[in-house]
């Protein structure tokens, strides 16, 4: 799956969502967010204990091991896949942990026919291959290699004339609309980017296409960007993105054990009852195979803002460029292997601290996933030797590296689904990683979290600079004048779909972190023959200094998390995020009712038929609904309890002595810490997605990977659901409510 080419949008992440600024006013000068490391925890024992860590690191364990274990091709199901889950085991065991592989059997369809060839106005056969480079040493191996495809399209034989839809999207083909062009009947054939791919050909179905195709074209991800591999990181012509087209935002994980875990034994819909696999064939291209059919569609020449970056004039269609395409899948069980490795709390072994990573990849998988595993290899072996002192972490550590990730999160979501009452009662936090490079800190999660990124990017230094990595991203804040950049702890972005930490934190209810390095890698190989060992060297983190930084920040959340008797969490951060998120809702409110006024007027006046160019078929929009005005105070009354709550939190902090805090009060105080999260979930979940249930944030309905803050309420405006808007307002206002009410009683229970 994913979320990112990953060094670009991990990039784009941190500079949307690390921002820094006085925060909420508390209208008290002693509050000023008291520092996680309270009374709880003490600061010369804990960074004695970290600088421990930092001394056992080896980036030279990175590096071998990332060689060994992108040697072959190791998607769900293959040999290579398996045989990294058992090493990656074995290492845990090694180490200290007590290890298993827990396995489910996930369906995952495998291609047997594939074929897409033009049939007019001339006929023309594509490569549909991604060829081998000298100057990859692993690039020639084509064992267990999948061809480039989209895993979840739907079996197909059809023939039709090419539309050129640009991305894909909604606003897309309402131009299309407006053109006088239709796509009932053919194929289109979309860019990649822009959203999650599976949009695109859920999109292309809901308006009446039968078939979809989709490549990178070099404007996006090519050689307008950079000079392209093997001279460069950019994604040459041949390469092709594969990538699942699972609807996500529905739900992720098996498309036949919905809401429940895949077992041996589980019972199982038919292939055409699963509701999330897409309903017309889809197939990726690159942009050499792209090429010829572009150049063959004519029609009108395409608006400015859809042009790209190949040597030819854009043109929509239809026709009278028509094509093949041809595809028929295994559709059978696959073994997903998930190692976990396991130790022990010695003060509070029923409060887990989780870390993830996933070791399936596409192809070779060098960069995703296997920079982000390394590193959570390397972070889980520097705290087994911690033990080797005699130290043993207080709340019990978790590390497991996930399998089925890129077919659409399957082994994280059917573990969760598997472990969710577990999960639900003890699990603190889960923290994610998922690839890495080199460039900025990318943090995205829960915000009641985000003073303790802040304070340990604070701490660690990047390896390049000589800065701290806060200090590094607010500089970048600042040469983009963001405001952000001068707020007292910098913003992390809320969670969207991009990889396996969406079971925990939308569906279970569980305080997460997605991080990663990103920004200066280059991209180019994401989902291609092409993210191999050779090209992860040449052009990301050749020597492993950020995977082993990544490794240093991730094992100081996991530390802190465990050794603190009151956890670290501050929710003066969450409420001002919400209220950001408040805010913007309400501003979206009135910009679609400013809309709707503005476009019906015009339509009044006939504005848009006078002042069409008389040459160029272009019909007016539609006509919008009217909309009624919301009432956001309940909003407004819940963010102001919030508000009440974070502050007594932080005063209660502030004055406490640990010596007078019972261990009876201690659990009851951390497991309110802990169900804040989930307090803000509702069991009914979204509209027409029950399975995620954050009412505070979820991937967007027609975005995917992005994040979409308040969904209930937002989806509602932007689909003009207006009676979605009205229940979703109070029940936002509830969840924000029951969080508050149990920071509140921790808080009492604090003194």
């Amino acid at each position: 799956m994913k979320k990112h080419f990953f060094g670009l949008l991990i990039f784009i992440l941190s500079l949307n969502g690390c921002g820094q600024a006085p925060i909420v006013e508390t209208n008290d000068p002693k509050i000023n967010q008291v520092s996680t490391f309270d009374v709880s925890l003490d600061r010369d024992t804990q960074n004695q204990l970290e600088s421990q860590f930092d001394r056992s690191l080896n980036p030279q364990n990175l590096d071998e091991w990332m060689k060994h274990m992108s040697s072959k091709p190791h998607n769900v199901g293959s040999p290579w896949s398996k045989q990294n889950a058992e090493f990656a085991a074995e290492k845990f065991r090694s180490w200290g942990y007590e290890a298993s592989i827990e396995t489910f059997d996930v369906m995952v369809p495998f291609p047997k026919i594939r074929k897409l060839e033009m049939v007019a106005p001339k006929r023309v056969s594509l490569k549909l291959q991604e060829p081998a480079l000298k100057e990859d040493a692993t690039s020639g191996i084509t064992k267990d290699v999948l061809p480039g495809y989209n895993a979840f399209s739907a079996d197909g034989n059809v023939t039709g004339e090419l539309v050129f839809v640009n991305y894909g999207l909604n606003e897309d083909y309402e131009e299309l609309k407006r053109l006088g062009i239709d796509v009932k009947g053919k194929i289109v054939i979309a860019k990649y980017g822009r959203s999650f791919r599976g949009i695109k050909p859920k999109i292309a179905h809901e308006q009446g296409a039968i078939g979809c195709i989709m490549y990178s074209d070099p404007k996006d991800d090519g050689y307008v960007v950079g000079d392209v591999y093997p001279v460069g990181p950019y994604r040459n012509e041949f390469g092709i993105q594969r990538g699942s087209v699972l609807d996500m935002p529905a739900r992720p994980g098996d498309a036949l054990t919905p809401g429940y875990a895949a077992t041996k034994d589980a019972e199982r819909l038919s292939i055409n009852e699963a509701s999330t696999i897409m309903k017309i064939p889809v197939m990726p291209i690159s942009y050499a195979d792209a090429l010829p059919l572009l150049k063959a569609i004519k029609g009108p020449v395409v608006p400015d803002s859809w042009k790209g970056g190949l040597p030819i004039t854009y043109h929509i269609g239809p026709g009278p460029a028509k094509v093949n395409l041809h595809l028929e899948f295994d559709w059978s069980l696959r073994t997903a292997y998930n190692p976990v490795g396991r130790m022990k709390g010695s003060v509070y072994p029923d409060e887990w601290i989780m870390r993830g990573n996933h070791h399936d990849g596409w192809g070779h998988g060098a960069s995703d996933p296997i920079s982000g595993m390394v590193s959570l290899m390397e972070e889980a072996r520097a705290i087994g030797e911690l033990t080797k002192t005699g130290w043993r972490p207080k709340r019990t550590l978790i590390y497991a590296g996930w399998d089925a990730e890129e077919p659409g999160l399957l082994g994280s979501t059917e573990w969760v689904e598997y472990n969710l009452n577990d999960i639900r009662e003890k699990m603190v936090v889960y923290i994610n990683t998922d690839g890495t490079g080199v460039g900025f800190l990318g943090v995205g999660g829960s915000h009641a979290l985000e003073k303790l990124v802040n304070e340990v990017s604070s701490e660690v230094m990047d390896p390049i600079h000589n800065v701290s990595l806060q200090e590094r991203n607010r500089a970048r804040l600042r040469t983009s004048n963001n405001p952000d950049s001068e707020r007292s702890d910098l913003r992390i972005y809320p969670l969207g779909a991009g990889s396996d930490y969406t079971a925990f934190v939308h569906h279970a209810g569980i305080s997460s972190l997605n991080l990663g390095f990103g920004g200066e890698s280059g991209g180019g190989a994401y989902h291609s023959l092409y993210d191999t060992y050779d090209h992860y060297k040449r052009f990301s983190d050749g020597d492993f200094t950020y995977g082993v930084t990544l490794a240093k920040v991730n094992s100081r959340l996991v530390l802190r998390l465990s050794e603190s008797e009151i956890l670290p969490y501050r929710f003066i951060n969450m409420a001002d995020n919400i209220k950001t998120f408040i805010d913007s809702n309400k501003k979206l409110a009135k910009k679609v009712k400013e809309e709707t006024i503005r476009r019906n007027n015009l339509l009044d006046k006939k504005a848009f038929t006078i002042a069409k160019n008389p040459k160029i078929q272009y019909a007016p929009p539609k006509r919008l609904s009217e909309m009624k005005d919301f009432d956001f105070s309940s909003l407004d009354r819940s963010y102001n309890k919030l508000v009440d709550a974070a502050i007594s939190f932080e005063k209660a902090i502030e004055r406490s002595k640990i010596d007078n805090i019972s261990q009876t009060d201690l659990v009851e105080i951390n497991r309110l810490i802990r169900e804040v999260e989930g307090a803000l979930t509702l069991e009914k979940g979204l509209p027409r997605r029950p399975w995620y249930k954050n009412m505070i944030y979820a991937p967007g309905f027609y975005t995917g990977y992005g994040v979409k803050t308040l969904p209930g309420i937002r989806e509602g405006l932007e689909e003009r659901k207006w009676d979605e808007v009205d229940l979703y307002i109070l029940e936002v206002s509830k969840a924000i409510e029951r969080a508050s009410n149990k920071i509140k009683k921790a808080a009492s229970l604090i003194g």
